[in-house]
C-alpha cells in the first residue's frame, strides 16, 4: 500500500468515508422528509368545481392537518358539516371569523369584512364578488366560508337562514390546503388582502422544507453512490493502468 492512503479499489479512504456518509445522510433526509410529510399532511380529492380556479374538481391536494383554532381569514380549508352535506369533505375559503361582519357587495363590487373592501385576485372574473347581495355576522367560534367560483358555489350564502347564519364551527375544519399535488399546480398562497385585518393570515406550512429535505437527500444519495466509480476511473487514468480485457 502506498503512503498516499489509498484503498485497494483505487480511491482514498477519506473519499470512501465521505461518500458513505453522504449516502447515509441522504437516506435520512429522503426518508425523513417523506415521513414528516405523511404525519403533517393528508391528501384529498376536490369534490366539486366550487373553488375554481384555485383548485378544480378531481385535483389531488395536500392539506396540512390543523386544529380549528389555527384557521385564519383567507385560508382554503377542508371541513365537514352535517348541516351542509352529510360527512363529505368539502373545500372552501375562509373569509370571516367569529365577530366579523361580512357584506357584499360594495359600490365597487367587492366583498367587505368589517367595512374593509377585500381584493380577491383568486376570483376568475371581474364581476361582483357575489351575484346576490348579503350581510352576515359571524358568531364566536365559527367561520364564514365562500367558494372562489362565486356563481356556482353552494357555500355560507346558501345557509344564511340557518341557526349559524351560514357559518360552520371551527372544529369542523380538518385541514388547510397548502398545495395542488396533481396536476402539479404548485402552492396555494395566502391572500395579502386579509393580512391587514386583526390576526393577519396564517403562516405557510412546512411543505417546502419537506420537499427540500427530500431533494437534498436524493442529491446526496446519488452523489455519494457515484463517487466510488468516478474516483476509481480517475485513479486508473492517472496511474495509466487499464483493467484486463479493456481496450
Amino acid at each position: 500500500m502506498s503512503g498516499k492512503g489509498r484503498t485497494g479499489d483505487g480511491h482514498g479512504r477519506l473519499g470512501s468515508m465521505l461518500s458513505g456518509l453522504a449516502v447515509a445522510v441522504g437516506c435520512v433526509l429522503f426518508l425523513g422528509g417523506f415521513a414528516w410529510g405523511a404525519v403533517v399532511y393528508k391528501p384529498y380529492t376536490v369534490p366539486t368545481e366550487s373553488m375554481t380556479p384555485t383548485v378544480h374538481a378531481g385535483d389531488r391536494i395536500l392539506a396540512q392537518r390543523i386544529d380549528g383554532s389555527e384557521v385564519h381569514r383567507g385560508d382554503v380549508v377542508v371541513f365537514t358539516d352535517p348541516a351542509w352535506d352529510a360527512n363529505l369533505p368539502m373545500v372552501k375559503r375562509v373569509v370571516g371569523i367569529g365577530g366579523d361582519k361580512i357584506a357584499c357587495c360594495g359600490k365597487d363590487g367587492r366583498l367587505t369584512v368589517n367595512g374593509k373592501p377585500i381584493d380577491e385576485p383568486y376570483l376568475h372574473t371581474k364581476d361582483p364578488a357575489s351575484a346576490e347581495n348579503f350581510t352576515a355576522e359571524v358568531p364566536k367560534g365559527k367561520l364564514f366560508l365562500l367558494g372562489d367560483e362565486r356563481t356556482a358555489s353552494l357555500d355560507s350564502r346558501v345557509h344564511l337562514d340557518d341557526a349559524g347564519h351560514g357559518s360552520v364551527p371551527r372544529d369542523a375544519v380538518q385541514a388547510r390546503v397548502d398545495a395542488v399535488a396533481w396536476p402539479m399546480n404548485g402552492m396555494v398562497e395566502r391572500p395579502r388582502a386579509f393580512a391587514s385585518l386583526p390576526g393577519g393570515v396564517s403562516s405557510p406550512g412546512p411543505l417546502r422544507l419537506q420537499l427540500g429535505a427530500v431533494l437534498v437527500g436524493v442529491v446526496l444519495i446519488l452523489g455519494g453512490a457515484a463517487y466510488g466509480p468516478i474516483a476509481a476511473r480517475s485513479a486508473r487514468k492517472r496511474s495509466g493502468k487499464v483493467p484486463a480485457g479493456a481496450r
